[in-house]
């Protein structure tokens, strides 16, 4: 009977002392919570609702606008307010970019090394807004560590442009939370290291059937006083859209 029972402590102790390293086992990598955060955030497919709010020492403005994404090659941008820039549109097809502007009633082609310039003066990029480039395929995914953030228990994953990749961050910095995998802080740098600008996600809440963060905050490093947030009104994820969204008929089309 003590045998017995010596056996079985000697069981449970074993059992008790392999949890740490099953946990460990459990941890997720690198490239899935970069890939977490893609499928999270954007989906297959989205249709949304965006407020985007940009912010200067010296003046602010607001734009509504409807965003409907097929990932990963078609995007579609229209301004619905205020009614000075109502209908600007952006579409993505591929590796093609244009813009319509009502105000001179013409279609502007954007060339692939204006990609990473301005959308509209904010502090977002035209490829932010369209999304033609993928931190999934055209990033290597190094994980970093765990720590704490503040109160918050995270993972820090480091990106790497792959060699011949059409993107312009040197380096990217991703701080995600270890309870949702979703990213708190993303830090963009440029090739000799620099910081460039950070994006805060804040406000989480429940959207399309998924909890994301509702909140963006995308900071310049150089310019103190400059923001551009973009909140999520609305959001549905994953339903089929119309082709014809994505022609250049629809970017011309005014309603």
């Amino acid at each position: 009977m003590l045998g017995r029972s010596v056996r079985y402590f000697r069981f449970v102790l074993a059992a008790l002392l392999a949890l740490p390293a099953i946990g460990a086992l459990a941890a997720p990598s690198a490239s899935e919570i970069v890939e977490h955060y893609e499928t999270t955030i954007w989906g297959k497919t989205l249709r949304a609702v965006f407020e985007m709010t940009l912010v200067t020492p010296s003046w602010s403005r607001t734009l509504t606008m409807n965003v409907t994404m097929d990932r990963p090659t078609k995007s579609f941008v229209r301004i619905t307010a205020p009614a000075k820039d109502t209908g600007i549109l952006s579409l993505r097809v591929g590796s093609d970019m244009w813009n319509y502007m009502p105000a001179i009633e013409r279609v502007v082609k954007i060339p692939p090394s204006m990609m990473s310039q301005p959308w509209l003066g904010s502090d977002f990029s035209n490829d932010d807004m369209v999304k033609e480039g993928s931190l999934v395929t055209d990033y290597t995914h190094r994980m970093v560590g765990e720590r704490m953030e503040g109160a918050a228990a995270v993972y820090e994953v480091e990106l790497l442009p792959k060699p011949g990749a059409a993107v312009v961050w040197g380096k990217i910095n991703m701080i995600a939370s270890k309870d949702n995998l979703l990213p708190l802080k993303v830090r963009f740098f440029n090739e000799r290291n620099e910081a460039v600008r950070t994006l805060t996600y804040t406000e989480l809440r429940k959207m399309g059937g998924r909890v994301i963060p509702t909140r963006w905050e995308m900071q310049p490093a150089d310019q103190p006083g400059k923001s551009t947030t973009l909140v999520v009104k609305s959001a549905e994820y994953d339903r089929p859209v119309p082709a014809d969204t994505f022609s250049m008929q629809n970017l011309g089309r005014r309603r």
